[in-house]
């Protein structure tokens, strides 16, 4: 195998410093000096080389696009499928959580559903997710219903309702967190069913609600419009109930009341069927399907 002496080409080395200087590889100028020395040692060849510096500064580009990518989604709390305690949540199936971590249901444009009590994990399975897609290169964005409800209302204030629309339709992923939690604004409900009418078919969102989906009349100001969002969000659908306790209070269970421990969400209702298209709600109920 040939050596590479570093004082052999001095006026080479020089070049190549400015070339990556003018390239903006500023990890490929840093790890330049070791990866030579190797290369005197006879511990990789020219190629090797190439390769390895090559990989050092897609390596800090792909660090920077996902750090990037996570502050323009909104997901600034990280979460990862490795961190979360399945041990804990027994009802959920481990190898289903896995499978959406591939990623399919965002090409198919559908809808995943985390259901459960507070602190059960259904947000830390959505952000989890999130930052898959993200690694993966899909665009995605997090807020609260609340906070979604809240920019749609002042957008429509001050007419530019459209292009909030459109903004919230850009992502090839939409996570939507704590629905039911607090009670949406008055004309919320129907601002959040042009969201979703204008999604429908078009984008992937996951959703997280600590109610079951018969009680959205009372979150969404009546079942008019609960009706027709369900009537969308349930088209195309991954449903996942979680039954467990506080993760989060998991310490000082006794110190909550019985009856409210792990008060069941109710299953959920026969999505309205559209003429022509018969829904496809993707059931991953344990307790329904082993």
């Amino acid at each position: 195998m040939s050596t590479v002496s570093l004082d052999a080409g001095p006026a080479t080395l020089d070049r190549i410093r400015r070339h990556l200087v003018g390239l903006k590889m500023p990890r490929a100028l840093e790890v330049l000096e070791h990866i030579l020395r190797r290369i005197e040692r006879g511990e990789i060849s020219a190629l090797e080389a190439i390769d390895s510096l090559l990989g050092e500064e897609l390596t800090l580009r792909e660090g920077r696009r996902v750090k990037s990518a996570l502050k323009m989604g909104r997901l600034l709390n990280i979460k990862t499928l490795a961190g979360f305690d399945f041990s804990f949540q027994p009802s959920l199936d481990r190898d289903r959580i896995m499978a959406l971590a591939q990623l399919d249901f965002v090409e198919r444009h559908e809808v995943v559903h985390f259901l459960g009590q507070p602190g059960c994990g259904k947000t830390h399975l959505a952000l989890a997710l999130g930052v898959e897609a993200v690694k993966a290169g899909r665009s995605v964005y997090f807020a609260t219903l609340a906070d979604i409800v809240g920019s749609l209302a002042k957008a429509e204030r001050e007419g530019t309702l459209r292009e909030r629309l459109r903004f919230l339709c850009r992502p090839q992923l939409l996570i939507v967190d704590e629905i039911g939690y607090l009670p949406v604004i008055p004309g919320g409900g129907n601002l959040f069913f042009q969201l979703v009418n204008a999604r429908y078919e078009r984008g992937a969102m996951i959703l997280t609600s600590n109610r079951g989906f018969s009680e959205w009349g009372d979150v969404f100001g009546g079942t008019v419009v609960a009706t027709a969002l369900l009537d969308r969000l349930l088209h195309h659908a991954i449903v996942i109930q979680i039954e467990g306790a506080s993760y989060r209070l998991r310490r000082h269970a006794e110190l909550i009341p019985e009856n409210t421990r792990t008060r069941p969400i109710s299953a959920p209702p026969p999505p309205p069927r559209r003429r022509g298209r018969p829904p496809k709600v993707r059931s991953i109920d344990p307790a329904a399907d082993p």
